[in-house]
């Protein structure tokens, strides 16, 4: 269950970095950053949980990072240049915290914990 907490924790600060730089320096919406940043603040409320390891938290993340998911798809398939190669990572990064949160929180059932 560990290397689980580890990546999905690793993909969640990634996925922060990403957007953060993405929206203020490598391609932002309008020159010399925009307000679309703020998009980074939604991951900011899980962060904790998923790096103590919390199960209510990894139950709940993956809803969030379906909105992520879907922006990355969207952005990859209308942008052009650095912002759909970003995009793309975005997509990457989302489903590598979907499916290792998920599989944390089925791993970490206490009913499975008990055998």
């Amino acid at each position: 269950m560990k290397p689980l907490q580890h990546l999905a924790s690793a993909s969640l600060v990634a996925l922060i970095f990403l957007c953060l730089a993405w929206e203020l320096r490598l391609a932002p919406l309008r020159p010399g950053g925009s307000w679309l940043v703020l998009k980074t603040l939604p991951l900011l409320a899980p962060l904790m949980g998923v790096l103590k390891g919390r199960r209510y938290t990894y139950q709940w993340a993956p809803m969030l990072i379906l909105a992520y998911f879907s922006e990355g798809v969207v952005r990859a398939w209308s942008d052009t240049g650095a912002s759909a190669w970003l995009a793309a990572a975005e997509v990457a990064l989302s489903t590598v915290f979907f499916f290792a949160a998920i599989a944390y929180a089925r791993l970490s059932a206490p009913s499975r914990l008990a055998r």
